[in-house]
């Protein structure tokens, strides 16, 4: 069976690294789509050629082309050889429930069951203060305090089974594999998802890094908040209460959270 990871990556040279030595770990090959990124990130994926990752170009126009970069997903799918595939961002690391050892195994015996899609449980890890800084370290291993983000259910069906069936992410933004026939896992894998290294780096990221289509904001509703952030005092710490601390594999779900912790509320209309 060969499961490819689709991850189009933008000056992601951060996370790469990390990143990609963890789905080969996990038997997972990886397609990268190279965004025109000036950080070396390209470098880095070609530091792993032959390894079952390659490497692939999606030109950048100037902004963030959410559609663009799923419709180009959508075809790699059709065409690429392999048996699954999993829509994957740089910055997240993906697990296998208890008590699969590896994302493979778990994926193989969903496989097995009959089931051809699979749903992830969010849980977003952000420093705790502004002092704290992971870049250029294992942060998977450092990060420890985290919340479980869960706006609705199924949000996150990015890993399913070729089937014959045209798959369509765009109608979701990303957030959802969606075809004919689909049958989702009952039991949600495991998606971390280190947004930001430090809040150094959160701002620079919302502020500074990306420009999003003016299509997909004001006509298709697409990245909410994110295309709102102007400056630093929008990006602020989770408040601590809210967070949870990872104790080995034990995620704790007692408290969904319905909305991001690290944007601040806006202010209503007419208020000081």
């Amino acid at each position: 069976m060969r499961i490819v990871a689709l991850m189009t990556v933008r000056n992601e040279a951060l996370y790469l690294r990390r990143c990609l030595s963890h789905l080969l770990e996990q038997g997972i090959d990886v397609c990268v789509i190279d965004n025109d990124s000036s950080d070396g990130s390209a470098d880095i994926v070609r530091e792993f050629a032959g390894r079952g990752i390659f490497l692939e170009r999606y030109p950048y126009p100037g902004y963030f082309d959410l559609e663009g970069i799923l419709r180009n997903e959508e075809r790699l799918a059709r065409t690429l050889d392999a048996d699954w595939f999993m829509h994957y961002d740089a910055d997240e690391i993906r697990e296998a429930p208890e008590p699969f050892a590896s994302l493979r195994e778990a994926i193989e015996a969903a496989d097995l069951e009959g089931f051809n899609a699979i749903n992830f449980d969010e849980f977003l890890f952000f420093p705790t203060s502004c002092d704290e800084r992971y870049e250029g370290t294992d942060y998977v291993a450092a990060m420890r305090r985290y919340y479980f983000f869960a706006p609705r259910e199924n949000r996150q069906v990015k890993l399913w089974k070729r089937t014959g069936s045209p798959v369509d992410l765009v109608s979701t933004g990303g957030h959802a594999a969606v075809f004919e026939g689909r049958k989702i896992h009952p039991s949600p894998f495991i998606l971390r998802h280190y947004v930001a290294l430090s809040y150094s780096h959160a701002v620079e990221k919302y502020t500074r890094q990306r420009s999003y289509s003016q299509r997909e904001v004001s006509e298709l509703g697409w990245h909410g908040v994110r295309s709102r952030v102007r400056t630093a005092v929008d990006i602020v710490l989770p408040p601590a209460d809210r967070m949870h601390t990872l104790v080995g594999r034990q995620f704790d779900r007692s408290r969904p959270e319905p909305k991001h912790l690290f944007f601040a509320t806006p202010k209503a209309a007419g208020s000081p």
